[in-house]
């Protein structure tokens, strides 16, 4: 199967990266190439691009549809947690833009023996990088009661968090779960049908969870924003679409702390913490799909992207 992601928020990143020709950009989460297309598409013969994915899959599609740009193109598989690391391996210290398009990709929900998707019967995988050992079957197997119940609640914001982990519990002490349909129809059994009526699919929020736990993926953002600003050169700028509010909070909370750090307290006539603002938050409102778009691709209806301004 092609590695097929439709882009989301694309011409609204691509401006509000507001692209040097003879700049350096990185794209953290490189996918199929979308975004990182029309990004090289700006480039001149100086500017140079660098993508960073885990997923194999991606860095063999994205190599493909990159391949015209030639040298200006560099693609590395890692995390993007990595990114500042990998950057000074291959002598780059600065750079003028950063894209993070969060999430799974549609490729990654489409095939079906990744265990992403809850619409299909298959081992229960959900890594986005396959050279990790720890995958959704060992969460769900694995974790006590009350872990579970706390990465539902958490990550998943689903208010029958305590039974879904309950009922995990009680049918794992049967034998093992497994596939993704089995974990499926356990969730399904775990919340009451009037509910699954009017609340689209009952599994959506646990895979999402457990997706987000298998990958770390929170703890990865919160702990990498503060170097991806720092490493931006002065008037560069970070893109970052988020697809649910966990991840949302988390960005504006860190773009907001870059903007204005003072921790001085507010009766104080003037700062004393030292802290310098290290640029501004461009989005103060964050910028949503078109109705357009909307229509067009189901996906990007919980997208949203924020925009930071090294100064």
């Amino acid at each position: 199967m092609a590695f097929e992601h439709k882009s989301v928020l694309l011409e609204e990143t691509i401006e509000g990266l507001a692209i040097k020709p003879d700049g350096i950009y990185v794209d953290g989460t490189l996918g199929g190439g979308g975004h990182a297309y029309e990004v090289c598409r700006r480039l001149s013969n100086k500017g140079s691009f660098i993508g960073i994915d885990q997923d194999a899959a991606a860095i063999e599609a994205a190599s493909e549809r990159l391949l015209s740009f030639g040298e200006r193109v560099t693609i590395i598989r890692s995390n993007y947690c990595n990114m500042k690391l990998r950057l000074h391996e291959i002598g780059i210290d600065k750079v003028d833009g950063i894209v993070l398009d969060l999430g799974v990709s549609s490729y990654q929900l489409d095939t079906a023996d990744r265990g992403f998707s809850y619409r299909a019967d298959a081992p229960l995988d959900m890594r986005m990088d396959t050279r990790q050992s720890v995958t959704a079957k060992d969460i769900v197997n694995g974790y006590s009661e009350m872990d579970l119940f706390r990465i539902i609640r958490d990550y998943g914001e689903d208010k029958f968090a305590k039974n879904i982990a309950k009922h995990i519990v009680a049918e794992r002490e049967k034998g093992p779960i497994e596939t993704t349909g089995q974990l499926a129809e356990i969730i399904k059994q775990s919340i009451p049908m009037k509910v699954q009526k009017t609340s689209g699919h009952p599994a959506k929020r646990t895979f999402q969870a457990i997706r987000i736990e298998c990958n770390r993926e929170l703890e990865v953002l919160r702990d990498s924003l503060d170097d991806m600003i720092d490493i931006l050169n002065p008037g560069g700028r970070i893109c970052i679409i988020t697809f649910h509010s966990l991840e949302d909070r988390i960005v504006k909370g860190i773009f907001k702390k870059n903007e204005n750090p003072c921790t001085c307290p507010s009766t104080f006539p003037m700062c004393v913490c030292g802290k310098v603002s290290k640029g501004r938050v461009v989005t103060k409102k964050p910028v949503l799909p078109s109705e357009e778009e909307m229509e067009e691709n189901s996906r990007s209806k919980s997208a949203k992207l924020r925009i930071f301004e090294r100064r």
